[in-house]
């Protein structure tokens, strides 16, 4: 379908990939993930043609369809109606619609053979391209997608940018293309649409490649899995969570190989040190000299995955009631939000507040948050209760001036510079980039500025409107490491459902004007919620069967057959070449599934790959055994040597 070989792309004297390659199959699912700055986003535009590679070629069939989903579509406006725009993927159908209303009028004045002929082949056409039901599609994926039937009729202009964003959604969805490249599609879409577009996805027969931080999204709708890390493209045969059980297996195994080989490397060193001043046994000395230089270098693995090393600070504890809510009622003239609902947080909650757009998560936030005082009911703050509240619009209480550091030194001047650091860090702020200007920050680095501004907060009860917005999933994952450490109390509105599941233990989601409470993780809450609509039981869990671990067999001691000291060395000199000869066999063996294991290829068979692992472990067993019974054997003959 799409081939990409040997793919070179600088950027200034920096190659962002390196002779890179990847094959794309028709009908795949593909997550195409790797940290921030890595390319992901550059190698969409190269497949599409905005960018051209400095080397090598992307090649694909010139009848190849494409729908491209990218942020610059944000800025995309247009007084026609949004069900207007979605249905303009229908260009033949559209041309022919038009084509056919000018044949009517002119039948009207003009009623010839020639006329009739020409209106049945596009009236055939049309049909033939189910044009009499494209509106209904239109409407059926404006409609999944979260509009009603009155919003379609709606001026595009009308809308904001992340509404306008699903119209373009829509409108790609609509052309059917032969792939779908999304470039963080969930970004501007609320629970319901994620859930809806997953299915979507999911049945939809072309390939899909996705660039998401939203693991549980990309755990529901793909079957491969690309890295791109250090300027290559590393496929997986699975989906996320697939893809980071290989990742580990793989780092352990280099791990593995690498600890080995430096244990080997320090044997062989101080064996070659010990018989070096022997004269009978210096040209093995300098042989294994040889083989040592020879010696193919393990690199040690690299961490990827940063953890927090900085703590939350409040002076004093609240009491056991954070916010108590009574007959609340909200309303706007054109919608109820809240009708005498109630509701209480409590000390050590950690509340995830869910739910379609437009039922009232961001105003009950808001209300919790102190920031609406425009209800009617009780509202009571608990005591001792210090709060911090991060929102989008915390972006315009930065200050412009300041540097990133500075910023954060003024507001939490409790914490070190380290801590400060760390915290930086964690959001993608490194070296030199914490003396940036904050004036010259896009609008998604000043809203990780905010957001390491409000985990430095003396306070002990958090209130974040979608904190994960602009952040990659190394920098969720910091996130929810911090939450986690967390003592106080806190409440979050997010559509990342992975981070919701780690970080809260209560769900609050708002139905029929009412606050309902489910005491649970987000997982158990969706588990309930499917039983509660669909009325159908989840499926046991799979019985993982243990495997017994392979032991290494017990080195065995070698006893001299003979009594004569000079037949003894011959006896245990043959051993010993045998030994080598053996070593050097099986050295060969495990180079040789080294090199399938550095094949990139071999992961596009799950079945195969583990195969492979399989026979190197135990052939690396095998070989670390005799290697054993070798330096023990060596030991003796220096000892009868001597």
């Amino acid at each position: 379908m799409i081939a990409i070989n040997n793919l070179t792309f600088e950027i200034g004297a920096r190659a962002l990939y390196d002779e890179a390659n990847w094959h794309i199959k028709p009908g795949e699912k593909i997550g195409l993930i790797g940290a921030n700055g890595t390319g992901k986003t550059t190698l969409l535009k190269m497949i599409v043609g905005e960018y051209k590679p400095t080397s090598g070629t992307i090649s694909m069939a010139k009848d190849l369809t494409m729908g491209y989903l990218n942020q610059d579509l944000l800025s995309y406006s247009s007084d026609k109606t949004i069900l207007h725009v979605a249905m303009e993927a229908f260009e033949r159908q559209n041309q022919l619609h038009d084509e056919i209303e000018v044949l009517l009028k002119k039948l009207e004045t003009d009623y010839t053979e020639d006329l009739l002929h020409k209106l049945s082949d596009k009236q055939h056409e049309f049909e033939v391209l189910d044009g009499y039901s494209i509106e209904y599609k239109a409407h059926e994926i404006l409609a999944g997608l979260g509009f009603s039937d009155a919003e379609t009729q709606r001026k595009l202009s009308t809308f904001s940018g992340g509404w306008r964003m699903r119209v373009m959604l829509a409108k790609i969805l609509l052309q059917a293309p032969d792939i779908l490249l999304l470039d963080e599609p969930t970004n501007h879409l609320d629970l319901p649409s994620i859930q809806w577009l997953e299915d979507y996805l999911k049945a939809f027969d072309g390939a899909v490649i996705i660039v998401s931080h939203d693991r549980w999204f990309l755990d529901k709708v793909i079957n491969r899995t690309v890295e791109s890390r250090k300027g290559k493209l590393t496929v997986y045969a699975g989906n996320y969570s697939f893809y980071l059980e290989e990742k580990a297996q793989r780092e352990e195994i280099q791990r593995g190989e690498f600890k080995n080989q430096q244990s080997k490397i320090k044997q062989e060193e101080r064996l070659i040190e010990r018989f070096r001043a022997k004269a009978s046994k210096a040209k093995m000395a300098q042989s294994r000299i040889k083989a040592l230089d020879k010696l193919e270098r393990v690199d040690d693995v690299d961490d990827d995955n940063p953890s927090v090393n900085f703590s939350f600070r409040f002076s004093k504890q609240s009491g056991r009631h954070v916010v108590t809510l009574e007959n609340i009622t909200k309303k706007y003239p054109a919608i109820d939000i809240l009708d005498h609902t109630e509701a209480i947080i409590e000390k050590g909650d950690k509340i995830a507040l869910i739910g379609a757009n437009g039922k009232g998560k961001s105003t009950l936030l808001r209300i919790v948050a102190s920031a609406d005082k425009d209800f009617t009911g009780k509202f009571e703050t608990g005591h001792n209760v210090t709060q911090t509240f991060f929102a989008q619009h915390q972006l315009e209480s930065l200050h412009l001036e300041s540097q990133i550091l500075q910023e954060l030194q003024a507001f939490a001047p409790k914490h070190n510079e380290t801590e400060l650091r760390s915290i930086l860090g964690s959001f993608l702020f490194t070296g030199d980039d914490v003396f940036k200007k904050i004036k010259v920050l896009s609008g998604g680095e000043k809203s990780r500025v905010a957001l390491a501004k409000a985990l430095t907060a003396d306070a002990n009860f958090l209130i974040l409107d979608e904190p994960t917005n602009h952040l990659d999933i190394a920098s969720v994952n910091i996130l929810i490491q911090a939450l986690k450490q967390f003592e106080g109390t806190l409440i979050v509105v997010s559509h990342d459902r992975y981070f919701l599941d780690n970080v809260a233990n209560k769900i609050w989601f708002i139905e029929d004007q009412k606050i309902k409470i489910y005491p649970g993780t987000y997982a158990e809450y969706d588990e309930w919620q499917a039983k509660r609509k669909l009325e159908l039981k989840g499926a046991p869990a799979p019985k993982v069967e243990k495997k017994e671990e392979k032991k290494p067999e017990p080195v065995k001691e070698q006893k001299p057959q003979s009594e004569n000291k000079f037949q003894q060395l011959k006896k245990l000199n043959q051993d010993l070449s045998k030994m080598e000869e053996q070593m050097s066999e099986l050295e060969r063996a495990v180079k040789q599934f080294e090199a399938q294991l550095a094949d990139e290829k071999l992961y596009s068979d799950a079945n195969k790959s583990k195969e492979v692992t399989r026979n190197y472990e135990a052939k690396k067993l095998e070989l670390g055994a005799i290697q054993l019974r070798w330096e023990a054997l060596a030991e003796q003959i220096m000892e009868l040597e001597a």
